[in-house]
């Protein structure tokens, strides 16, 4: 089963279109993170790709990311509710919702701008160089667990 395409315009659209029906009162079906949370814990993916805010792991522990938890990440199986997250994503103080949601839907514009071929063997954060369908998993998944967190 492929994930749908983020680097289309018709997906980033859709994934743009259920951004645009949350509110700052949108209240999870699970989880602890509030709206306003969730946004700027999906920012931290492309923040990642984006800026250079987040320390890289070495060593150690990106084998460890590689070996374990990069499929996890990259494939196309769905999240469970309430997993694990990486202490990166982990937001816990009070966020701005316009301004995570402006940015996030910016972040994800981005990236259908720049394309696939942008992505083709670029190295991610954590795992190494992925392939388009490994980046296109990678960014659609989150979303849509998220999105679908709070209903949308």
């Amino acid at each position: 089963m492929a994930l749908p395409n983020i680097f289309t315009s018709e997906v980033t659209d859709a994934v743009i279109g259920r951004i645009n029906k949350l509110t700052p009162a949108s209240t999870p079906l699970w989880g602890k993170m509030n709206v306003s949370q969730m946004l700027a814990h999906l920012n931290v993916s492309y923040e990642m790709v984006y800026e250079d805010k987040h320390p890289k792991p070495k060593g150690f522990m990106k084998f460890i990311l590689k070996m374990l938890v990069k499929n996890k990440v990259v494939g196309e199986t769905p999240y469970k509710h309430n997993g694990p997250t990486a202490p990166a994503f982990i937001i816990t103080d009070e966020r701005d919702f316009q301004a995570e949601k402006s940015r996030l839907i910016a972040h994800i514009k981005k990236t259908q701008e720049l394309g696939e071929k942008h992505f083709d063997g670029k190295e991610s954060h954590s795992f190494g160089p992925l392939t388009i369908t490994e980046w296109n998993n990678m960014f659609y998944k989150h979303l849509d667990h998220h999105l679908g967190q709070f209903g949308v």
